[in-house]
């Protein structure tokens, strides 16, 4: 019987850690919790979209710089991590990003692919989320 990756069986497929997100709770089952686990996949993933658009409101608007907070160098191959999800947008690791719902469905599809060793959505699914969270238009600040 094969196992779903961890951020799957968590509704939670960027792997967010716990931090008392709005729905979550820590998971359990586990030797060493610290991810939240959501009560839907959707949950899941429009709480990954308001990460990926907090770190845009925080000026954190490159794919080097959002993997770097998100997959941190001290546990991660950060500078792997970043290039595979900049290939995968189609962009320099260190261009600026609009903060829009597109690019932040873009970061997100990689992610989950990353996170998860597999994709189980599709680009409308994720971004549908992101417009959700967003208000369905990009940052008034980011230009």
């Amino acid at each position: 019987m094969t196992v779903e990756p961890r951020g799957l069986r968590n509704n939670n497929p960027g792997n967010l850690n716990f931090a008392h997100q709005a729905g979550a709770v820590l998971e359990n089952g586990v030797a060493h919790p610290r991810f939240a686990y959501f009560k839907t996949m959707d949950d899941g993933v429009e709480a990954l979209c308001q990460q990926l658009r907090l770190y845009f409101q925080r000026n954190i608007n490159t794919v080097a710089a959002i993997i770097c907070k998100w997959a941190p160098p001290t546990e991660n191959f950060t500078s792997a991590y970043s290039a595979y999800v900049a290939q995968q947008m189609a962009v320099d690791p260190n261009t600026v990003l609009q903060g829009t719902p597109a690019q932040a469905a873009r970061l997100a599809l990689a992610i989950i692919h990353l996170e998860n060793g597999r994709q189980p959505f599709t680009y409308a699914h994720i971004l549908a989320a992101a417009e959700k969270v967003w208000g369905h238009t990009a940052l008034s600040h980011a230009s």
